[in-house]
């Protein structure tokens, strides 16, 4: 078994004959997570959708075929519904459009993940479903109808995904990116001590919906290119929204990345509010890969910018890294730290 519940009691569902496996034709997987061991003729059959770079990376290396957006007509699609409720109702709603009639849409979560409400949602979508719980986890699937790709409730959940407005209307976000409804505080906190007379080429390392970015173009005309990075494809295409003014006047480049595995360009500034969690679990470790990402990258002289959850010990990484470092403010439970390269 995999250290992975809700993908172990999905393919449970399958493997035990409780929704049973199309033969000779493709199965699409939405939110879709490699697993160890996979029959060879399944994992043939699968085609993945996975919008964060870590996880589709590790989908190819296992050999699996990625999806096209317009790829349809499947008689089964197997679904990881995330957390946040109106993220995973579109996916539902694109499960079903995806799927056809007779066909089945096949979900897992975890009982603390929204595993009930998720199940709720699908019953309310397909108006009938069956489950089975295992790994307390809920595996539960439904058979989509022509009534239900129709329905008034299928039309509204499809637009739940849809980019909207936020922080007065400056900025696009959607369900499930990070800080999605609002400023995120340490980003505001990080972009308030940012200096004016950055200048050169710039990064920003998990640039979410472009926020921080927006600002650091704000104040410093200097920065002449900026390129920006981004795990979570879904927000990236955000910050690309976000941003087109502003690449009118300097030269952008948005990057589908998992910063973890290092940067291939140079730097003269470099920001960062880098995650230091996946799901519910916190991995500071990731922030530490952010760290060391930035101080390969920047040239001598270069600066980093970042700011960090104060409870976050990443002091001795940027000691190790950085030739001079320095807390500009503690405020609010974050903390802004500069971190300056060793010159020529």
């Amino acid at each position: 078994m995999n250290d992975d519940p809700a993908l172990d009691s999905l393919w449970i569902a399958c493997e035990a004959g409780a929704v049973p496996w199309p033969a000779g034709s493709h199965v699409l997987f939405l939110r879709a997570r490699a697993r160890q061991g996979l029959p060879v003729d399944r994992r043939e059959a699968l085609r993945c959708v996975q919008s964060f770079k870590p996880l589709a990376d590790v989908l190819r290396r296992h050999g699996h075929a990625m999806a096209g957006d317009d790829e349809r007509n499947f008689a089964l699609t197997l679904l990881l519904p995330p957390r946040q409720r109106d993220e995973a109702r579109a996916l539902f709603a694109e499960a079903v459009r995806r799927t056809i009639d007779g066909g089945i849409v096949l979900a897992s979560q975890a009982n603390n993940e929204g595993a009930r409400s998720g199940e709720s949602d699908l019953r309310e979508l397909l108006g009938e479903t069956s489950s089975l719980s295992k790994n307390h986890c809920r595996a539960y699937w439904g058979r989509v109808t022509a009534a239900a790709r129709t329905s008034e409730l299928m039309q509204r959940w499809s637009m739940l995904d849809a980019p909207r407005a936020i922080a007065d209307g400056r900025f696009l976000s959607r369900p499930g990116v990070f800080s999605w409804e609002r400023v995120d505080a340490g980003s505001a906190l990080l972009a308030e001590h940012l200096p004016a007379g950055l200048a050169g080429r710039a990064a920003d390392l998990g640039v979410g919906w472009g926020y921080l970015s927006a600002q650091l173009l704000a104040k410093n005309p200097g920065i002449v290119a900026l390129d920006l990075y981004e795990a979570e494809a879904r927000a990236l295409q955000l910050a690309e929204r976000n941003l087109a003014d502003e690449g009118k006047r300097v030269a952008l480049e948005f990057h589908w990345h998992d910063v973890a595995q290092g940067l291939s360009s140079r730097y003269d500034i470099i920001v960062s509010n880098p995650p230091f969690h996946v799901g519910r679990a916190d991995l500071p470790e990731l922030g530490r890969a952010f760290i060391m990402a930035a101080a390969n990258a920047l040239n001598p002289g270069g600066r980093l910018w970042m700011v960090a959850n104060r409870h976050l010990a990443y002091e001795q990484t940027l000691a190790q890294h950085f030739a001079d470092v320095r807390t500009v403010v503690v405020r609010d439970g974050f903390k802004v730290i500069e971190a300056n390269k060793a010159g020529a």
